[in-house]
């Protein structure tokens, strides 16, 4: 009962979208002036999603809650970080790396084959399975790649939905777990541009410094700066339109290093950094899947025994932690070690050295925080997925970044979550965790989608001590 009154005066007044209602239509403002620009209410919003990480057919709390933050944010414009697609989902077998470097199973035989054929018959003739025509085996492999090709159109088909129903333009890169499909981002991307909305532009022969414009966007006059696959630079106009106000950096931040641990932006990728602050013309804000190794300088070294601490991820698996409070925003939370690459890139000297916001990034699904390093904005986001691990669900959220005209470069964040936009899950397959910091100051410290009264705050309070009171078995990766 306590939990139910709770949920019900914290939630957000939504007005749900209405498809027959013209003046509704479409919902982002950009897309209605056919580029990124401010309103002139002197707003510009975007919602990030991260880690939907589903199948061919994604969870219905996942769309609900896309569905609902939608609605309460109406974004110009959502940027997918990367974890679309659970790779290694069942229905994706026949095509799964675990690896990119990795050869699939019919590679795998083809090498083995290979291998026999170099030793001599005597090798050969220890296994008696007959020979596959190497013609019939790249039929087999390519009848098997479009049925993956089916089942990530699927996938994406109601993850994109709402957006396309909506009118709301969406930007997409890549994580750990897209590849592992056995499509490549090149092959992931043309088929997002299949959809009514994509920004991703087309990277064949990429020349960055030449803005070109997406065909089917929705956003006919708006330039993109394209690098490669899930890396590429997005100007946002001012009000008027007459100049550019902020850069949006959309960046591959890559999968696995072969030595180990999660890897980082390509080369290319970084060389792209370095050139975006010229070639959009206004400092700009980062979006990538995992998050940088800085991401611990938000973090306090404590003992192993403090309550909270959480162990840190390989190259900082020596040492306990849990949130600075001094350097993070009210409302933050900590629920696993930062899953960043072992080795600095230098893709934060980058970000300093320019002329940079900050970077947000999805990857660890039970983290939720906000804090500034060396000037440097960085954003934690949770999962919005409710078939991969993540927080309780009423805690899976989708993150709203506002920016204002009147100081582009201080954009407000808030993290829209299912309990208080949508309630009760329609079901109990989430993977749960108890959280692992609790913050002594109350909510978010702003609130971008209403005024807050007395009693949702207090609500906000109670809710957050009830959920780090309870405790769940969390899944591992």
């Amino acid at each position: 009962m306590i939990a139910q009154s709770i949920a019900q005066s914290t939630r957000a007044r939504i007005r749900p979208h209405d498809p027959n209602n013209s003046d509704d239509y479409p919902v982002s403002v950009s897309a209605r002036l056919g580029r990124l620009q401010f309103h002139a209410s002197g707003k510009f919003r975007v919602l990030q999603l991260a880690d939907i990480q589903d199948g061919p057919v994604p969870a219905k709390d996942t769309i609900r809650l896309i569905e609902a933050a939608l609605d309460a944010s109406r974004p110009d414009l959502v940027i997918l970080t990367g974890d679309q697609i659970a790779g290694y989902d069942p229905a994706f077998s026949k095509t799964f790396r675990k690896r990119r470097w990795d050869t699939t199973w019919d590679g795998v035989t083809a090498a083995g084959r290979s291998v026999g054929a170099m030793v001599g018959s005597a090798l050969q003739s220890i296994t008696s399975a007959p020979q596959i025509p190497q013609a019939d085996e790249q039929a087999a492999r390519k009848r098997d790649l479009e049925q993956t090709r089916d089942l990530v159109r699927r996938s994406l088909s109601a993850v994109l939905q709402p957006m396309i129903d909506r009118g709301i333009p969406f930007a997409v890169t890549y994580g750990v777990h897209d590849f592992q499909c056995g499509l490549s981002n090149a092959e992931l991307d043309a088929i997002y541009r299949e959809f009514p909305g994509c920004l991703n532009p087309e990277s064949t022969a990429a020349n960055p410094a030449v803005a070109r414009r997406q065909p089917g966007s929705g956003l006919p006059d708006q330039p993109v700066h394209a690098c490669e696959p899930g890396t590429f630079a997005l100007p946002v106009r001012d009000v008027d339109g007459g100049h550019v106000a902020l850069g949006l950096a959309v960046v591959d931040s890559g999968d696995y290093a072969q030595e180990g641990g999660y890897g980082s932006p390509s080369e290319a990728a970084l060389n792209f950094l370095r050139q975006v602050p010229t070639l959009v013309g206004a400092r700009s804000l980062v979006f990538q899947h995992t998050p940088l190794p800085q991401f611990y300088d938000l973090l306090k070294p404590v003992s192993s025994t403090t309550a909270y601490a959480i162990q840190g991820y390989r190259a900082f698996d020596q040492q306990c932690y849990v949130l600075d409070e001094s350097k993070t925003r009210p409302g933050s939370y900590l629920g696993e070690g930062v899953s960043c690459p072992d080795k600095d890139s230098g893709e934060f000297d980058i970000l300093r050295a320019g002329d940079y916001i900050g970077l947000f990034a999805g990857q660890d699904h039970r983290n939720g925080f906000v804090g500034t390093v060396d000037g440097l904005l960085l954003g934690a986001t949770p999962t919005c997925g409710f078939h991969a691990y993540g927080p309780a669900p009423e805690r899976r959220a989708a993150r709203l970044i506002e920016f204002d005209i009147r100081h582009p470069y201080e954009p407000r964040t808030q993290l829209l979550e299912f309990g208080s936009l949508v309630g009760k899950p329609s079901g109990n397959k989430a993977y749960t965790f108890a959280l692992s910091h609790v913050p002594t100051s109350a909510g978010d410290a702003v609130n971008l989608l209403r005024r807050p009264g007395l009693l949702a705050t207090a609500a906000a309070t109670v809710a957050g001590v009830v959920a780090a009171m309870t405790a769940f078995r969390p899944k591992r990766r």
